[in-house]
């Protein structure tokens, strides 16, 4: 009777030794599987690093490179991402589109079409613009007509968008060459011109400007939001 006794004693310090043990093992974090486990021959990445913000400088930092091209090639960036984000947003089957189809026919205004332009036309414009004010702070003949359309044959969304891509390339290469002593240069030609060389380079924002704001809502009137205006706006494209 009192070895049974003692028998099942020793199997209920056993049993909660056991217990004990498990318990303590299941506490602690498991060694992940060798498929688990990161590659030792590779630092780990600092994620922290990433996520962090980009340190955008304070206006003291600014002014202590600023120049008169990175001054305007600053206002044009935000302009250059409006229209051509916008033009890229816009299916093609809604490239033909005009607000107010139809009507002010018998407008004639003085400079542009009658009716509102389609938004295949206010790439277009832009871009031929665009082409017209580099060439006139380069000194060369502009294209003619771009109130009309220009001379350019792009036409689908393709072409006007390479269009419009490579006229932003050229408008930011004659802005960059304009510096403290030569942004008070006379500028001719028809488009904004007689001017200066900083006068003309004010336009060409303006310009942007009051374009992208119009293909805003061109987009708005087709459902679509603009890149811009999105959480996460999307990068351009360099090649189409």
């Amino acid at each position: 009777m009192l070895s049974k006794c003692l028998l099942s004693v020793i199997v209920l310090v056993v049993c909660s030794f056991a217990s004990q043990s498990a318990e303590a093992q299941s506490s602690q974090q498991p060694f992940p599987a060798q498929s688990q486990r990161p590659d030792q021959t590779k630092p780990l990445e600092d994620k922290s690093i990433q996520a962090a913000p980009q340190h955008e400088p304070t206006a003291a930092e600014m002014s202590k490179k600023e120049t008169v091209a990175s001054a305007l090639l600053r206002g044009l960036q935000y302009q250059e991402y409006e229209v051509r984000s916008a033009a890229e947003a816009m299916p093609e089957e809604n490239y033909g589109y005009r607000p107010a189809e139809g009507r002010f026919k018998n407008e004639k205004p003085q400079f542009g079409p009658a009716e509102v332009r389609t938004f295949a036309e206010q790439v277009k414009h832009v871009a031929c613009s665009n082409f017209a004010f580099a060439a006139e702070l380069d000194g060369q003949k502009p294209p003619e007509a771009c109130d009309k359309g220009g001379p350019s044959p792009a036409k689908t969304k393709k072409e006007l968008l390479i269009y419009l891509r490579d006229s932003f390339a050229a408008i930011r290469k004659s802005l960059g060459a304009i510096d403290a002593k030569n942004m008070f240069d006379p500028i001719e030609g028809p488009y904004a011109g007689p001017n200066t060389r900083l006068g003309l380079a004010t336009v060409i924002v303006w310009h942007n400007a009051d374009h992208s704001g119009q293909m805003v809502l061109y987009l708005r009137e087709n459902n679509i939001v603009p890149p811009a205006s999105r959480p996460n706006p999307p990068e351009v494209k360099d090649i189409y």
